[in-house]
């Protein structure tokens, strides 16, 4: 159980708020998984359209997490899930305008690595992550694909991955922002599945930062500034 001086509430508390959650929004877990097989065709067909498509889906994630778990269930036993629910909320803004005003493109990468670690996080996310807090903690109390602030974030985090060209540090800040915060659960909570929440926001920094811009768009693009 956590000190009361580092979270307001315990482990069981948690777990339960999760039981709780799943009850109520019941079927809209199997509704998150055909948003995420959208965005996931979406990347497979790249165009300004499905750019669109896909930063809605994961917009539609982020909305919906914000308001139906940070406001309406987590904020039951820690106040501070306002706060976090307009952090998840604005994502969802940021990533609805950046689909529509082509700030993001999202499709194969030119970097091998960068695009495994992409798939990798997306699988994780939808199959793993769920499967883990199933067994370890059983159905219905566990976090799971696309309607809970983890596994949202390591999706959103992948799909940001499978993008060509430069993405604006705005689109990645606030997941990687969430990546330390509720990547602490994995130890002050026992929820081992966040582990790799708390190593996806760093790998994404890094990749984002350097592979990201080797991409043709966007060597063009910095090739002309060299030579400008």
């Amino acid at each position: 159980m956590p000190h009361p001086d580092v979270l307001p509430f315990s482990a069981e508390q948690f777990l339960a708020v999760f039981a709780a959650y799943n009850a109520a929004i019941w079927p809209a877990q199997i509704g998150a998984y055909m948003v995420g097989l959208v965005a996931i065709i979406g990347m497979v067909h790249p165009g300004a359209r499905s750019d669109r498509i896909v930063a809605a889906a994961l917009a539609g994630m982020w909305l919906f997490t914000g308001i139906a778990y940070h406001w309406l269930q987590f904020a039951v036993v820690n106040s501070t899930a306002y706060a976090f629910g307009v952090g998840f909320v604005l994502q969802a803004g940021l990533l609805l305008y950046a689909g529509l005003t082509g700030r993001v493109r999202f499709g194969v990468p030119k970097s091998r690595m960068r695009l495994a670690t992409g798939l990798m996080l997306i699988l994780y996310a939808a199959i793993l992550y769920p499967l883990i807090g199933i067994v370890l903690h059983g159905y219905p109390a566990v976090p799971l694909f696309g309607i809970t602030p983890c596994p949202v974030t390591i999706f959103t985090l992948g799909c940001l991955l499978l993008t060509m060209g430069r993405i604006p540090w705005w689109v990645a800040a606030i997941p990687v922002l969430w990546s330390l915060i509720g990547g602490t659960a994995a130890f002050l909570l026992g929820v081992p599945q966040d582990w790799i929440l708390l190593v996806s926001g760093a790998v994404a920094v890094l990749m984002l930062a350097s592979t990201s811009f080797q991409d043709p768009v966007s060597g063009l693009v910095s090739g002309e500034r060299r030579s400008a």
